[in-house]
């Protein structure tokens, strides 16, 4: 058969036509992919906190008698910094912390548990209030904090749910507590229960080092052993102070709505968890005015990210402002005198309108928080750069483990880096 010129011509245009369409829907494909990985911090924290969010559970188990002092020290710097590493989860999860501050019989306590919360501050309040005591001798209460730290935690029971304890101390659990539950019945739980336990040895005592690698083996989980102190990274960036400022401005934006009880116990839990709050904190464990300066920032920069929604709303479902702007809440449906004092006389047009120029001040001052955010991560990268040394440090221990383990849930992060 003779294919003629035209024929030869349509047939080319086809062709052309197709590969077109095949190459503008891999773009698409590729766009739409590269969307999904878009920043959630871009999106409206109503629009983003909607999306399929994976689920973070951690809770530490803190040797707290004397020799742990360095290391509690630096939990308290670092517990917005770890924090901020998980939030880097896209999409943005929802995390839960806990904690189980540990020491022995005959000190002034054996354990201290905070349950797993969203209430981050909380937490952080808690572990602020843990002072390094007692001890000076070893072993300690290991087998009494790890069982609880599995068996007392309200745990999800979804399988997607990244489930991690850190057991972090320097001396071996006692053997000799007739009615302890053992480490290794303790770790059976934990797998069973799909619980991995990761251990960090503070120091280097010979006698906690191989115990502390059968638990997590045990459990499925990475052994690591670093300084006392636990690490170092940066102390200072030029934008921390910035950011610390915005956060105070940022908190002030919140107005609750209640009965007087409500608004009396909600005005209460925001001074415990305000700046003012992790100042006080900080000048009460002896930390000088630069660490609460990077305390406030970590903390600010957590609770602009979509993660932190929940703790910057202290866990409030009546914060007027969230609830009338994202919530679709009319003002209707409140009784005036449910309103703040400062706010009840005001017409129902003027208060809406207070109500959105807050709303807008909110998403302006979470914008800059977080581009001063990253301008501070690139600094103490580019800092972090200069070293030679690669001493392990908690938190890049922590966000290594987290990486690896999270992933094998299907939780992807933005980062290689932790946030620091």
């Amino acid at each position: 058969m003779r294919v003629t010129q035209p024929a030869i011509r349509s047939a080319l245009i086809f062709a052309a036509a197709t590969v077109a369409a095949v190459i503008a829907a891999a773009v698409m494909t590729l766009a739409d992919h590269a969307h999904a990985q878009t920043d959630d911090a871009m999106r409206s924290p109503v629009e983003a906190s909607r999306q399929p969010r994976p689920r973070i559970e951690v809770v530490f188990v803190l040797d707290s008698t004397g020799s742990m002092s360095g290391l509690i020290a630096a939990a308290k710097e670092k517990i917005w910094a770890i924090a901020n590493s998980f939030a880097q989860a896209r999409p943005a999860p929802e995390i839960k912390m806990g904690l189980v501050g540990y020491r022995d019989r005959g000190d002034e306590f054996v354990t201290k548990v905070t349950p797993l919360t969203d209430d981050l501050d909380e937490v952080y309040a808690n572990l602020m209030a843990l002072q390094a005591g007692g001890g000076g001798d070893t072993p300690e209460s290991v087998n009494q904090a790890l069982s609880e730290a599995v068996g007392s935690m309200k745990w999800s029971n979804d399988e997607t749910t990244y489930k991690v304890i850190y057991l972090v101390g320097d001396a071996p659990p006692h053997l000799d507590y007739k009615d302890d539950t053992h480490y290794k019945r303790t770790c059976e739980a934990a797998v069973r229960s799909d619980l991995i336990i990761n251990t960090i040895q503070c120091g280097q005592m010979s006698t906690t080092t191989p115990i502390w690698q059968e638990i997590a083996d045990l459990s499925e989980g990475r052994y690591v052993q670093i300084d006392q102190s636990g690490g170092h990274v940066v102390s200072s960036t030029p934008f921390d102070k910035q950011i610390s400022e915005l956060s105070e401005k940022l908190d002030g934006t919140r107005l609750y709505y209640g009965t007087s009880e409500q608004l009396a116990a909600q005005t209460e839990r925001n001074e415990m968890s305000g700046i003012k709050s992790i100042k006080k904190q900080a000048a009460e464990s002896k930390l000088d005015s630069k660490a609460w300066t990077r305390l406030s920032a970590r903390r600010a920069l957590f609770n602009s990210d979509v993660s932190g929604g929940s703790n910057f709303l202290n866990g409030a479902a009546n914060e007027l402002v969230h609830a009338f702007n994202e919530d679709g809440l009319k003002l209707s449906e409140i009784d005036a005198k449910q309103l703040p004092e400062d706010l009840r006389k005001l017409p129902k047009e003027q208060l809406e309108k207070e109500l959105k120029v807050r709303y807008e001040k909110r998403k302006e001052l979470r914008k800059r928080i977080r581009e001063l955010g990253e301008k501070r991560q690139k600094f103490i990268e580019s800092e972090l750069a200069k070293r030679k040394d690669a001493t392990p440090v908690i938190d890049v221990e922590l966000y290594r483990n987290t990486l690896e383990q999270a992933g094998k849930k299907g939780i992807q992060f933005k980062s290689e880096t932790p946030a620091f």
